[in-house]
């Protein structure tokens, strides 16, 4: 298989699963709109899980990455491998928690409370380094990767703190 077959194969997924999630919506909506709330927060929260496994994992993807000669057969496996991870679970699933989450924040909480503004900035940080890991994954493709294994240990760390400070600004609300 191609490169470009696989990528269009990895795009039709993605946008099936997205598919799947707002024909879901759309039935809970048409038969218990007054139970929709529940699930649309079910859903956030496996959307959340998705976006966080693939942020946590990418970056380690790129510690081993970085430490293959370009144009091994093993760089070229973890080419395949990041932008699978990439195109077919990150990139949806975030944009699957933000939709949600706004959608959440809106209905439920119509933006109130210094903690929920908070998170949406931590958000806003963890969709940065979304943006900085999906660049990465460009510049692997392209053997331009100049940043060596320890930066990638350390950029791992990254999704960490931030979900651990969402986590406590969802569940304790501090302020």
């Amino acid at each position: 298989m191609t490169q470009g077959s696989d990528s269009g194969n990895v795009a039709v997924r993605a946008v099936a699963g997205l598919a799947i999630v707002a024909v879901l919506t759309v039935l809970l909506l048409w038969l218990d709109p007054q139970g929709l709330y529940p699930w649309i927060k079910a859903l956030h929260v496996i959307a959340v899980i998705s976006w966080m496994a693939g942020m946590l994992y990418l970056p380690r993807l790129f510690v081993y990455h970085a430490e293959a000669q370009p144009g091994s057969e093993k760089s070229e496996t973890f080419k395949v491998m990041e932008r699978r991870l990439l195109r077919a679970i990150i990139n949806p699933a975030m944009v699957v928690t933000w939709v949600l989450g706004l959608w959440l924040a809106w209905s439920g909480f119509d933006f109130a409370g210094g903690w929920l503004h908070a998170k949406i900035l931590a958000v806003l940080l963890l969709s940065g380094v979304h943006g900085y890991l999906s660049a990465s994954v460009r510049r692997f493709a392209d053997d331009r990767n100049e940043k060596p294994a320890r930066h990638w240990r350390i950029v791992n760390e990254i999704p960490t703190v931030l979900m651990i400070v969402i986590v406590i600004l969802v569940v304790v609300k501090p302020f």
